[in-house]
């Protein structure tokens, strides 16, 4: 006969020390994980980089607040913005246009522009200010 406890006997009791670990490192997950969904509208923000782009392959378009178009720094007027776009890309394998317009011009202004680009086949990029 033995006399005192047998050490190998397995307890059945339960701990519940590690099933709020998992219960709080899940809520916590969620936590984060949900800020950072936006529901309505894309965020778009620039990507930062150390490299530096080729000025030769894109032209920049830009439309200020009083509804002016530059090509380059150039003004241009409105009826002439697709063949001067047309004749500066002429040649150039890799047409692009980085368009820059302020908040408040229209979008009916902005969608002209991108107009011109899609019939003459041209990639185009909006440029928007990082917050």
């Amino acid at each position: 006969m033995r006399i005192g406890k047998n050490k190998n006997k397995v307890s059945t009791e339960f701990n519940m020390s590690s099933m709020t670990d998992i219960v709080f490192l899940l809520l916590i997950f969620f936590m984060l994980t949900s800020t950072m969904v936006t529901t309505n509208a894309l965020d778009l923000v620039l990507p930062k980089g150390k490299g530096k782009t080729d000025s030769n392959k894109s032209l920049s378009v830009s439309i200020d607040k009083d509804l002016n178009f530059f090509i380059d720094k150039n003004k241009v007027d409105e009826t002439q913005l697709e063949e001067l776009l047309l004749a500066q890309m002429q040649g150039s394998e890799n047409k692009a246009i980085v368009l820059r317009a302020e908040k408040s011009v229209p979008h009916e202004k902005v969608v002209y522009v991108m107009d011109i680009a899609y019939r003459n086949q041209i990639k185009m990029v909006v440029a928007v200010n990082p917050k």
